[in-house]
């Protein structure tokens, strides 16, 4: 029997020293292979608003969105801990909160729920963990802020890195399992992921934390065009399934395919009997 990945697992990575790959997924065939790959800890990101849906930010996305992957996912899943992103302001009060984490685990299966923010989170996070909701911390350049704090490298001066730490120390204690930091610098990330005791998963964030979270779409080279500085493609996917129509189109047109090999047969008789009845 294949025992799923947990919260308690996933802190035990980090005491163990062992590494945390995290990666997002946001469909069925998606999760089957990332959990064949051995990936312990899948994300439902919102981020499928950009690279599934089309839109040129997060923010569209709904709670019914999210819903809609995760149950893909959760379908898939057998072993990776499903962490799902709660989309923008769907935890604006402590209200909303309960709210969309009760409607993501019960209709779409998450085990663990990602909130962006800081301070102005903390009463929702101590709410949901005191439910019993897994709650991850996300910090950073968090992309449901963007209009906000642009895309850039946050907490570069002296105040914003302290901010970022304190927010940090204060997800932990607020009962947070993991926290992501995304496009901070390399020593910052470093430095936090030394004060914490949950698990730190980088993401533009230097080599340092105890993990990493990627893009599906560009691990693969689904998309063309310049990859995230914070990313690595690590396959061309998207030019070999394009190679890949683009024969299939030419041998249609030259009526290479399909085949007798791909076509099933009947006696002459059975047919003539049809066609003559």
């Amino acid at each position: 029997m294949i025992k799923r990945q947990t919260v308690d697992g996933i802190r035990k990575m980090k005491a163990a020293g062992e590494r945390i790959p995290m990666l997002t997924v946001y469909d069925y065939p998606s999760t089957l292979i990332a959990e064949r790959a051995g990936i312990p800890m899948l994300l439902v990101g919102d981020s499928g608003g950009m690279v599934v849906h089309g839109y040129d930010t997060t923010l569209p996305m709904t709670v019914d969105d999210m819903i809609f992957h995760a149950k893909m996912v959760t379908r898939a899943s057998r072993s990776a801990l499903v962490v799902v992103d709660l989309p923008f302001m769907s935890y604006a009060t402590v209200p909303d909160a309960v709210s969309s984490a009760r409607r993501v685990m019960q209709e779409g299966g998450g085990q663990a729920l990602k909130l962006e923010g800081g301070q102005e989170i903390l009463p929702m996070v101590r709410h949901l963990t005191a439910l019993g909701v897994p709650v991850m911390g996300h910090l950073g350049l968090t992309p449901q802020a963007q209009h906000q704090i642009g895309l850039k490298v946050q907490a570069r001066e002296a105040v914003a890195a302290r901010q970022l730490l304190d927010d940090a120390l204060a997800l932990e204690q607020a009962g947070a399992f993991a926290v992501v930091l995304e496009v901070v610098p390399a020593p910052l990330a470093e430095a936090i992921t030394k004060r914490l005791s949950i698990p730190v998963i980088g993401i533009g964030a230097g080599p340092h934390c105890d993990g990493e979270v990627q893009v599906w779409h560009d691990v693969l080279g689904l998309y063309d065009g310049k990859t995230p500085r914070h990313a690595k493609r690590f396959a061309e996917i998207g030019a070999a399934i394009e190679k890949t129509v683009r024969e299939y189109a030419e041998d249609v047109r030259a009526g290479a395919f399909p085949t007798s090999a791909q076509s099933a047969s009947m006696p002459l008789e059975t047919l003539k009997e049809a066609l003559e009845g």
